[in-house]
C-alpha cells in the first residue's frame, strides 16, 4: 500500500512538460552536407544540376565555408575575378582544407601570372579531388618551368579523366614538340582539333609547327579555319598578321594587327577623329575591350562633354570590375544628364558593393524615375530598405517589383516573411500561399506558413503543411518539433507515436530520439516498449540523465526497486542538480529501510499516551480503596 503512493506521481503532466518543452533536435550536420556538395561542384558538367547543387548549398550553410565557395563560383561566372579571389580566399579562413576552393583560386592565380601561388594553391585542391582543370593548370606551370615528365603526368591525368579533353591532348602535344618529338606532337594537335575543331592553343600549337617546317599555307589554312571560331582571338590575329607579313601581303598584315589589338601610329591618328567612335564601338564588338578603352578616351579627347562615351567606359569598366574607373565615367556620365536607366541602376550596384547605401539608394530612385517597370531596381531598392528596418517602403517595392515579374517564388517568399514578421499574418498567408501556388513542393513555405496558422489557432491546417514539409524534407527538425507539440496538445497520440518512431529511423544514433520515444511508449503504458528505448538511450549515451531518470522511475512503478536504485543513482550523477532523482531515491531508502513505528509519533501523541496512563493508574486506585472500603461477607 505504501509503495503505490511513492510512485503516483503526476506522471502525466510530466510526460505533457517534456514533449513540450524539450528541445527536439533531430537534424544532422548540414554545413557538413553543403562542403560534401561543393567538393564535387568542380566536377560538375551540367549546367542545370551545377545551379541546382549551388542553390542548395547556400540554403543547407548560408554562412558556411561552401557558400563563400559559391559566391565565388558565381563571382567568377560574370567575370568578376577580384571578388572570386576574396570568395575563395573566406572560404578557406573557414576551412583551410577545402580542396574545391583552393583548385579554384590555383586557377585564377594562374590567369594573373601568379605560377608559384597557383602551383601551391592547385596542389591543395588536386590532394582532395582530381579535377581536369587542375591537372591541366599543373601540367602548364610545369611545362613552363620545363619539368616535361610533371607536366606530361598532369596533361595525361587530365586525359584519362575527360578522353574527350582537346586541352590536355594539346598540353601533351607542347611537352612532345618541347622534347624534340614533333611527328608525335603533330599527331596530337590533330586528334585535338577533330575533337574541338575552337580549341586555339591546339592551332596555335600545330601553326606554329608548321611555321617551323616552313609550311606558311598549312599553317595559315590551320588559323584561317579557327579564327572563324575564335573571331576575337588576338593571338590568332596577330599570328595570322606575321604570316602575311612574311608573305609580303602588307595590308593584311595590318588588318589582321588591327583585329589583334596592336596599336599602330595609323590606328591612333583614326581613334583620333571624332568618327574614332565608331572604331571603339568594333573594339568592344570584337572584344578587345582594353583597346576600346583607349579608343574612347582618345575620343573623349575630341569631345570631353560626350554623354554617349562616358556611357560606354562605364558600361566596360563595369563588366572588368573595375569598379573605381566605372563610377567615375557613370557619374560623369549622369552629371552630363545621362537619360538611361541602366547607367543609373549600374552605378547603385556600385554604390552598394561599397557600402554607401545612400548614394545607392537615390541612383536606383533616379533608374525607376527614368523606367518605372524596371523591376530589378525595385528589387535592390525594396532589399537595402528591408535591411535598414525601413518595412513600410521595402513592402511597397517588392509588391511593385512582384507586380512586374509575378513569377518569383523567392521574392513572395521575402515578402510573406517581412509581412509575417511584423505580425501581419493575414497578408502574409496570401504571399505564403502564392509561393506555394508556385512551388508547392518548397518545405520553408509549408513550414512558414504552418507557423501563421498555429498562431491564428487553426491547428489542422498547420498540421496539414508540418506534414508537408517534412514529406518533402525528413529531416526537417523544426517542422517535427512543431508537430510534436501540436499531436500533444490536440491529444492525437497514435500519430506522435509514429513521428516518433520515424525519427528513430531517420537518426538510429541519436540518444534524445529514443528518449522522446520512451517517454511516448511510458504514457501509453507500454513499459516494455518504453524501457527498450530508454536502455537504447543510455546505451549511446551512458550519462544521459533523463533517460536514467524515466527508466528509474519506469523501475519504481512496476515494482523492482533495486533496479530502479541504481538507474536513479547513475542519473544523479550524470545530473546532480535534477531534484526529481533525490526525491525517488529517498522514497526507494524508505521502502527499503522501515522506521520503527513509535519514532513517527508526535510529541503531542506522547503526551496523550502519558495522560492516559495516569488516568488509568488513578482509576486502579480509586478501585482498590472502594474494595478495601467495602466489608468482606462472611462465609456461612
Amino acid at each position: 500500500m505504501y509503495m503505490r503512493k511513492t510512485t503516483a506521481f503526476p506522471f502525466l503532466l510530466g510526460v505533457f512538460f517534456l514533449l513540450t518543452a524539450f528541445s527536439w533536435n533531430f537534424g544532422g550536420d548540414k554545413c557538413k552536407d553543403a562542403l560534401e556538395l561543393a567538393n564535387k561542384l568542380p566536377a560538375t558538367t551540367d549546367e542545370t544540376t551545377r545551379a541546382k547543387d549551388e542553390n542548395k548549398i547556400i540554403e543547407l550553410c548560408p554562412d558556411g565555408a561552401a557558400a563563400k565557395y559559391v559566391q565565388g563560383v558565381q563571382a567568377e561566372r560574370i567575370g568578376n575575378v577580384d571578388r572570386a579571389v576574396a570568395a575563395y580566399r573566406r572560404a578557406l579562413q573557414q576551412d583551410p582544407a577545402f580542396g574545391a576552393a583552393s583548385g579554384n583560386l590555383g586557377l585564377i592565380y594562374l590567369q594573373k601570372g601568379l605560377a608559384d601561388d597557383a602551383a601551391i594553391a592547385l596542389t591543395k585542391g588536386l590532394a582532395t579531388r582530381a579535377v581536369p582543370a587542375w591537372h591541366k593548370a599543373m601540367g602548364k606551370i610545369m611545362f613552363d618551368r620545363k619539368f616535361y615528365s610533371l607536366a606530361l603526368y598532369h596533361y595525361g591525368e587530365a586525359a584519362q579523366l575527360v578522353p574527350s579533353d582537346a586541352g590536355a591532348l594539346a598540353g601533351q602535344a607542347d611537352v612532345y614538340a618541347a622534347q624534340g618529338q614533333t611527328d608525335r606532337a603533330i599527331d596530337e594537335l590533330r586528334r585535338a582539333l577533330l575533337l574541338d575543331p575552337a580549341n586555339e592553343q591546339a592551332a596555335l600549337s600545330l601553326a606554329g609547327i608548321y611555321v617551323q617546317q616552313n609550311k606558311q599555307d598549312a599553317a595559315l589554312e590551320i588559323l584561317k579555319k579557327s579564327v572563324t571560331i575564335n573571331s576575337r582571338s588576338s593571338r590568332l590575329h596577330l599570328m595570322l598578321a606575321d604570316i602575311y607579313e612574311k608573305r609580303g601581303d602588307a595590308k593584311l598584315a595590318e588588318y589582321e594587327r588591327l583585329l589583334g589589338g596592336k596599336k599602330t601610329a595609323q590606328i591612333e591618328e583614326q581613334v583620333a577623329k571624332p568618327e574614332g567612335i565608331m572604331l571603339a564601338d568594333q573594339l568592344v564588338a570584337s572584344g578587345e575591350t582594353e583597346k576600346a578603352i583607349e579608343a574612347y578616351k582618345l575620343a573623349l579627347k575630341q569631345t570631353p562633354d560626350s554623354v554617349e562615351i562616358n556611357e560606354k567606359l562605364g558600361a566596360i569598366y563595369f563588366k572588368m570590375g573595375k569598379d573605381a574607373d566605372a563610377i567615375l565615367a557613370y557619374r560623369e556620365a549622369t552629371y552630363l544628364g545621362s537619360t538611361k536607366p541602366e547607367v543609373y541602376y549600374n552605378l547603385g550596384q556600385l554604390y552598394e558593393k561599397r557600402n554607401q547605401l545612400d548614394e545607392a539608394v537615390v541612383s536606383y530612385k533616379r533608374a525607376i524615375e527614368k523606367k518605372p517597370d524596371f523591376a530589378d531596381a525595385r528589387l535592390r531598392l525594396a532589399n537595402i530598405r528591408n535591411d535598414r528596418g525601413n518595412i513600410q517602403e521595402a513592402v511597397e517595392q517588392y509588391v511593385e517589383f512582384l507586380k512586374l515579374k509575378p513569377e518569383s517564388a523567392d521574392i513572395h517568399l521575402k515578402l510573406a516573411r517581412i509581412l509575417a514578421k511584423n505580425k501581419n499574418l493575414t497578408l502574409a498567408e496570401e504571399s505564403y500561399k502564392a509561393v506555394l501556388k508556385l512551388a508547392p513542393e518548397n518545405p520553408e513555405a509549408n513550414r512558414e506558413i504552418a507557423a501563421i496558422y498555429r498562431a491564428k489557432g487553426m491547428n489542422d491546417k498547420a498540421m496539414e503543411h508540418y506534414r508537408k514539409a517534412l514529406e518533402i524534407r525528413k529531416d526537417d527538425a523544426e517542422s517535427r518539433n512543431a508537430l510534436v507539440g501540436l499531436y500533444v496538445k490536440e491529444k492525437k497520440y497514435d500519430e506522435l507515436l509514429e513521428l516518433l518512431k520515424k525519427a528513430v529511423e531517420i537518426t538510429p544514433d541519436d540518444p534524445n530520439n529514443h528518449y522522446k520515444l520512451g517517454l511516448i511508449y511510458d504514457f501509453k503504458k507500454d513499459n516494455d516498449a518504453a524501457l527498450e528505448s530508454y536502455k537504447k538511450a543510455v546505451e549511446l549515451k551512458s550519462d544521459h540523465a533523463r533517460a536514467l531518470l524515466a527508466m528509474g522511475r519506469l523501475y519504481m512503478k512496476t515494482g523492482r526497486l533495486s533496479e530502479a536504485r541504481e538507474a536513479l543513482e547513475s542519473a544523479r550523477k550524470a545530473d546532480p542538480n535534477m531534484e526529481e532523482t533525490s526525491v525517488l531515491l529517498n522514497n526507494i531508502r524508505d521502502e527499503f529501510n522501515p522506521v520503527p513505528r513509535k519514532s513517527f509519533k508526535s510529541k503531542k501523541y506522547k503526551k496523550s499516551k502519558s495522560k492516559s496512563k495516569k488516568k488509568t493508574s488513578k482509576k486502579i486506585k480509586k478501585k482498590s480503596a472502594v474494595k478495601k472500603s467495602v466489608p468482606a461477607k462472611k462465609s456461612k
